[in-house]
């Protein structure tokens, strides 16, 4: 007894001063990250810590491996209390947790969770089995993670239940286990080691207590040093992440926790993130929160079509490079020169992360050579993250939505844009020419702004243009936008809507030649200080027009959901924070035509009617900006079903929906590397055997039409055609006139 109890506090001693100086060096190192609040709204950051890591529901999205990930958490949890009696046992053989410590319940539960964490250990060496790089290779979502480290994690946790099952049959095969009823592993295993008589189980009950003991201090020092350290600091990075649920807004510029005032900017100030200590303390939160479990990047869209850009990597590089700089950054070392490490020559031969397609070397993970590395840079100055991993985003959110912890990963990436842009002036070639046309010509497009109304021509009903004040019996500033007045697809919606409007007697006005871009497509590019300029002179005008208004009152329809989402979440961001924006005048409401539409037909205004022939079948194109950024799933489709179409989905739809490939400015860049991801997503809805693709933005619809125009020309046999949403309801609507 006494030997068991010297070994068992020794031991523990030991490896708690270990773990508490690695816990010391984490928490400096993630402190020295910029200063950013994430400690408002208290009770949703509450509800958050209760949904996805004790209800683990993101990764319960994911069926059979999110059940085994919730079991193994779960079994965390509850196994806690058997670690509590084994401590007790060092000392007092008899020992129980008081008041609850003999209830059958609670042997039962630690029995029951221990067994499902079996089954969920082989659940997990299954998926890593068939889901291995070495078969599957890009289409593996552990390509580029450490799979040995989670080998070791398993056979660890493995360990943890095997000796718990032999110290408490010991005890029980003594006379020393808690519980008489429930426990009924624990028991089965006592009757089983029971013949073998007292002496040679009072050796198996210390050595696997001990054992047990020792599993659990190796594996938190495991955790500590790998990717598992997630298992600690998951909960802190979920209770920190962005709120409220949507990705809605970018973050706007901020510089040591401050807003960046672009009029009259602090010499100090650090625009977008150039250097890894730029990162806010949330960023390398972020970083080292990974678990590698790929989710994201097998939801990329970038990934899955053979570009360089993988969430995950982006991450994984981050964190080594952090790591590697720690010395640096906060052990008082000082940072040796670039042009005096041979990164260069670390790096040949190996890709980045065994992906050779990213063009650039992976230095190891540590050392000189490692945090040496430029933030942004191509292979021939050994950068972190190659402009082609840069670039290659279309901020769909994807990696977002499915990061069971949380992480970041648009907000990173827009960041490092942002540097490149505003300070290096490094970006592709095609953007300049966008960032052109929005300053001089208010539009991506470069067009006149005396067009902006030339979408109303030939309208049998005139179009009511906002005259300099608003009528009292208007009800809506229908928001037409710039792909709406100068492209001509969107134009098609938007005399859809309108005409629409006009039939359910709705009163609403344009702005017609006032109207300017939102800025989102410099926003998206990393031109902040384009975006706020053409922000605040977009708000003056707005309050010019809702002035005297009450906020309820000030309502704005657009067809775009990029437009949506600048003017309903953005704008108001911005407002307080930056001194020389206009401001929202305290609020606006911003809806999708999709929202408006469905909720006319609610309410009787607009009466669709359905086709004699059952109606054709579609299928609909999610876009990331109305569905991942903003939640809105439903509208789209009830009016689809309203229009009596019959929905084909596609198998990747809703909140895993597959982009365009036109988000994140791309929509002015081409595409170099890898398959086109309208091509991608045109094959998808192509599959469905649907005979139109219905969507609700402008951008996909020239996407996917732009691919399916590409299709067809190829002889793929398909006359698929494309349309927006209003279009299908407003043929349905004119049946009934």
């Amino acid at each position: 007894m006494v030997v068991r109890m010297v070994l068992g506090v020794g031991i523990t001693l030991v490896v708690l001063a270990i773990a508490a100086r690695r816990a010391k060096f984490l928490y400096e190192l993630i402190k020295s990250g910029q200063p950013v609040d994430r400690f408002d709204r208290l009770g949703s950051r509450l509800w958050a810590q209760v949904k996805e890591v004790f209800g683990q529901r993101k990764l319960l999205k994911w069926s059979i491996p999110g059940a085994a990930h919730a079991f193994t958490f779960w079994g965390f949890v509850i196994l806690a209390s058997v670690y509590l009696e084994a401590y007790g046992a060092l000392f007092d053989h008899d020992f129980h947790i008081p008041i609850i410590g003999r209830w059958a319940v609670l042997g039962f539960l630690q029995d029951f969770i221990a067994v499902m964490v079996l089954v969920s250990l082989v659940a997990f060496a299954i998926i890593r089995l068939r889901q291995a790089p070495e078969r599957r290779q890009r289409a593996s979502r552990f390509y580029g993670s450490h799979t040995g480290g989670a080998w070791l994690i398993l056979f660890m946790i493995f360990n943890v239940v095997w000796t718990m099952f032999a110290f408490r049959g010991a005890a029980a095969a003594l006379g020393n286990l808690p519980y008489d009823s429930g426990a009924w592993v624990s028991i089965g295993v006592g009757e089983l080691l029971e013949p073998l008589g007292h002496t040679p189980n009072e050796w198996i009950e210390s050595i696997g207590l001990l054992a047990h003991i020792g599993v659990m201090l190796s594996f938190l020092i495991i955790v500590l040093y790998s990717k598992h350290l997630h298992i600690f600091i998951a909960p802190i990075n979920v209770s920190t992440k962005r709120i409220p649920d949507g990705l809605g807004p970018l973050l706007p510029m901020e510089s040591h926790g401050a807003p960046i005032d672009f009029e009259d900017p602090d010499d100090e100030d650090v625009f977008g993130r150039g250097k890894v200590e730029d990162f806010t303390w949330k960023g390398m939160l972020d970083f080292a929160t990974c678990t590698e479990c790929g989710r994201c990047q097998s939801q990329c869209p970038a990934w899955n079509t053979g570009k360089p850009l993988s969430p995950k990597l982006v991450i994984m590089d981050l964190r080594d490079h952090l790591f590697a700089k720690a010395p640096y950054l906060i052990g008082g070392q000082e940072m040796p020169d670039h042009s005096d490490v041979d990164v260069l020559a670390l790096a040949e031969g190996n890709g980045h992360h065994g992906v050779p397609e990213s063009g650039f070397g992976r230095v190891p993970g540590s050392g000189a050579a490692q945090a040496t590395r430029p933030l942004v840079g191509t292979a021939e100055v050994g950068g972190v993250i190659d402009p082609d991993v840069l670039w290659s985003c279309t901020t769909c959110g994807a990696c977002v939505e499915q990061c069971p912890v949380d992480i970041e990963h648009v907000d990173h990436i827009v960041d490092m844009r942002r540097y490149q842009v505003m300070i290096e002036s490094e970006f592709p070639s095609e953007l300049g020419t966008l960032f052109r046309n929005l300053e001089n010509k208010g539009n991506p497009w470069g067009q006149n702004n005396s067009e902006r109304m030339d979408w109303a021509k030939d309208l049998d009903f005139e179009v009511p243009v906002f005259d300099g004040e608003l009528a009292e019996d208007v009800e809506y500033l229908y928001w037409i936008g710039c792909a709406g007045s100068f492209d001509d697809q969107a134009k098609k919606t938007v005399r859809a809507t309108a005409e629409l409007l006009h039939i359910a007697g709705v009163k609403y006005v344009v702005l017609g030649n006032e109207e300017s871009c939102t800025g989102d497509p410099a926003r998206r590019a990393g031109n902040e200080f384009l975006f706020q300029m053409m922000a605040q002179q977009t708000a003056e005008m707005l309050n010019s027009v809702f002035e005297g208004r009450e906020p309820v009152k000030r309502k704005i329809i657009t067809t775009c959901p990029h437009c949506m989402n600048s003017l309903g979440r953005e704008y108001p961001q911005l407002e307080g924070m930056i001194p020389s924006f206009g401001g929202t005048n305290g609020h606006w409401d911003v809806l999708h035509h999709t929202q408006v539409l469905n909720r006319l037909v609610r309410e009787g205004r607009l009466t669709p009617v359905k086709p004699a022939d059952g109606g054709t079948p579609v299928t609909y194109h999610d876009p990331c900006y109305l569905g991942r950024h903003n939640k809105v799933y439903e509208p789209p489709r009830e009016l689809v079903g309203a229009a009596g179409a019959t929905l084909t989905e596609m198998p990747r739809h809703a909140d895993r929906a597959l982009c365009c490939g036109a988000g994140g400015a791309r929509m002015w860049m081409e595409e170099h590397i890898g398959k086109r991801i309208n091509l991608e997503r045109v094959d998808e809805a192509i599959d469905t055997n649907a005979t139109e693709v219905v969507t609700g933005c402008p951008f996909c619809r020239v996407m996917v039409n732009d691919g399916l125009v590409q299709r067809q020309s190829e002889d793929k046999g398909t006359d698929m055609q494309v349309r927006d949403v209003s279009q299908l309801l407003l043929e349905s609507v004119k049946r009934g006139l």
